[in-house]
């Protein structure tokens, strides 16, 4: 049961109607996710830029949906596994085994692996990772600058996982299978 109220972008005004509209261009729809946040404009377009700049970072969208995966799956948050099945499935187009893989940190491949690992490492260190943790994430060929989108990864879906999470925001997207 929803805790925070999804706004309608029919009623929505000001900086968020703004925010709405530019959403619904680009997606066609607003989720519930960003109804919910737009009662905060400062809140929704802080993740809305943040995104928007991850998006147009070195690790592809591909990667990117991967760490979506395993660091919700990682605060279980249901709202951002279905949304991140969703689109890692229809928009990115990764198979069934690999958002499962994904979700459980099971092998994938040896690069794609380190980053889930570090992913994960930051999120159960909560950022104070060991020097040998950043040395086997560079060393499994990561720049320090993608090392540094890694964690600009946790931090966003840290963000939306504890958001919707507080929120109980009410699912819009078909709910993610269970791992077995």
């Amino acid at each position: 049961m929803p805790r925070l109220t999804a706004l309608s972008p029919d009623t929505a005004t000001g900086k968020t109607k703004t925010l709405f509209d530019a959403v619904h261009s680009k997606m066609g729809v607003v989720p519930n996710m960003m109804r919910t946040m737009g009662n905060s404009p400062a809140l929704l377009e802080g993740y809305l830029n943040l995104s928007g700049a991850l998006g147009n970072g070195t690790l592809g969208a591909k990667l990117g949906e991967q760490l979506a995966l395993a660091i919700s799956e990682t605060h279980g948050c249901d709202y951002c596994l279905a949304a991140h099945s969703f689109i890692a499935d229809k928009m990115v187009h990764l198979d069934a085994g690999t958002i499962a893989a994904s979700r459980s940190l099971s092998p994938i491949d040896a690069k794609t692996d380190a980053a889930l690992l570090f992913a994960r490492q930051l999120v159960d260190k909560r950022g104070l990772v060991s020097d040998a943790d950043v040395a086997a994430i560079k060393a499994a060929g990561y720049t320090e600058g993608q090392v540094g989108e890694i964690v600009g990864h946790v931090a966003l879906n840290v963000l939306t996982n504890y958001f919707n999470n507080t929120a109980g925001t009410t699912l819009d997207f078909p709910a993610a299978a269970k791992l077995a």
